[in-house]
């Protein structure tokens, strides 16, 4: 049976850290609804002492895990004002933990503390014996542990473990640590703390590591993690918890540990935490970005189709997400153009299919990325409807603006032959429709004009339709023409309504 790894999630009080962020009690406690979800095992609500709107948001958060099995950590300074403010912001939750913590490291001693050694085992000594007269479970975490002395580094952790904390938390404050040195030193500190405490990592990701030291400190006898989700913090962030807990899960028989987390959650409860702290997923994010489990490339979703393995090695619906995505765009392929064919439960010949292709390819140019299903949907349908063209669009120019008469020039291909004008009219779509209406041999009535967007944004496509009237017998012909340009879309568009009418074959 694997180990069980305690997830010490600190998302509310060094997530917090992160700069430009600012979480209300309000939001504090809709992530704190998240971290409930997701079944962390402690959650560290605040550092009480540093002001009252922290102390007010560590005992509301308090109150709110109160009835839960969820066990709730507040931060403390070796000073006994500082523990006090802890221990009244949490008193009344049903598992608590005061987590005290100071410096370690001769730069912080020197510098910031402006003590020495002895000065500081007498003070650790001093008052977690004083914290564990408030409350019976005590961490101490080492600041700076990773550029502490290790021969002084195990006295404090031997102090500490005398004093009466339970757990012993190695920071890797600055993030420097490489992952075989930190797990080292974990090492040590599991064989000095000898069962008597539980050794708790907790790294920054300074040097993009945070995650590796936290995997190498587990391999090395640590059995909590603290962690956030995302990975937020200050400076470049903490160790991101999804992803610890899934290479967890994803080597078994490497870690052999586990944790109680509830990963299907990972994907809402990242959303809703980004949602309140004013930020968007990176769409890279490792487990929880938007292009995890999305492909584009041709092979690659020739690959995904088969066999979703060929190309994931997580399952999708395991962090949340619905399942894979196949991203349309120019390098995508013929398996996904069938894939998303097959659920429209349409067939298109090897013609159409080429032709359908282009056009994505076309369109992805023009947005500069992918398009949507939306997008190409429409494409579909439209290349499903296409008529005979006598008249084709080769060139298009428009000139408009304030105070002045719009004109287009426009380029046909008349049964392949060139045919070229200029014409004018009251704005831009208009001097297209007068300038073809010219240019075509043809009796007919334009009698209405719709422009649709199809997706949101600037760049998305505008799909154009019309409804024409065919002089010589009052038929009722439509055209609809689609682009990332309204203008184009109105030329296409009328151009199909009058190649319907020319067209013979069309109008059997």
């Amino acid at each position: 049976m694997n180990d069980k790894i305690i997830i010490f999630d600190t998302t509310l009080r060094d997530g917090e850290q992160t700069p430009s962020v600012s979480m209300l009690t309000g939001d504090k406690i809709a992530i704190a609804s998240t971290l409930l979800k997701l079944n962390v095992d402690i959650v560290e609500v605040g550092f009480p002492a540093s002001s009252e709107k922290d102390f007010l948001a560590s005992r509301a958060l308090a109150d709110f895990f109160k009835n839960t099995d969820t066990a709730v950590a507040a931060l403390a300074r070796l000073k006994e004002d500082d523990i006090k403010s802890a221990y009244n912001a949490i008193k009344h939750a049903k598992n608590k933990r005061l987590h005290l913590f100071i410096a370690t490291s001769d730069i912080h001693l020197k510098y910031k503390l402006k003590i020495d050694r002895f000065e500081l085992l007498n003070l650790i000594k001093e008052k977690i014996s004083y914290a564990k007269g408030l409350c019976s479970d005590i961490e101490f975490s080492l600041e700076d542990a990773t550029r502490t002395d290790i021969d002084f580094l195990l006295k404090v952790v031997e102090t500490a473990i005398e004093s009466g904390a339970n757990t012993i938390n190695i920071p890797d404050t600055v993030g420097c640590a490489l992952p075989s040195d930190y797990g080292d030193m974990i090492k040590l500190v599991v064989e000095q703390a000898n069962g008597r405490a539980i050794i708790s990592a907790h790294c920054h990701n300074d040097l993009g590591l945070a995650v590796a030291n936290s995997l190498s400190a587990l391999l090395n006898g640590a059995r909590q993690v603290e962690c956030t989700l995302a990975g937020i913090g200050e400076r470049a962030g903490n160790a991101a918890m999804e992803e610890i807990v899934m290479n967890l899960k994803s080597h078994p028989d490497k870690f052999k540990l586990d944790t109680k987390i509830i990963t299907e959650e990972f994907r809402s409860s990242t959303e809703m935490l980004y949602e309140i702290i004013g930020m968007k997923i990176p769409p890279n994010k490792p487990i929880i970005g938007d292009n995890v489990f999305a492909h584009e490339s041709g092979i690659h979703q020739d690959g995904v189709i088969k066999n979703p393995e060929t190309y994931e090695f997580l399952d999708p619906k395991k962090v949340g997400f619905s399942g894979t995505k196949l991203i349309f765009g120019t390098h995508s392929g013929r398996s996904a153009l069938r894939a998303f064919l097959k659920d429209m439960e349409l067939q298109l010949s090897e013609e159409h299919m080429n032709n359908v292709l282009s056009r994505i390819k076309e369109v992805a140019n023009k947005k500069d990325g992918e398009i949507s299903k939306r997008d190409l949907k429409t494409i579909i349908i439209d290349e499903i409807k296409q008529v005979n063209e006598r008249y084709k669009l080769d060139y298009l120019l428009t000139n408009s603006g304030r105070n002045i008469i719009s004109t287009a020039t426009i380029r046909l291909l008349d049964s392949e032959k060139p045919i070229t004008k200029i014409g004018s009219g009251i704005g831009a779509i208009d001097a297209v429709m007068q300038t073809i209406k010219s240019m075509v041999n043809l009796d007919h009535t334009l009698l209405d004009f719709q422009v649709h967007s199809v997706t949101g944004g600037t760049d998305a496509l505008a799909e154009v339709d019309v409804k024409m009237l065919r002089g010589c017998d009052r038929t009722i012909f439509t055209g609809r023409g689609i682009s990332t340009d309204v203008i184009e879309a109105s030329a296409l568009a009328y151009l199909q309504g009058i190649n319907k009418m020319l067209d013979e074959n069309y109008n059997q």
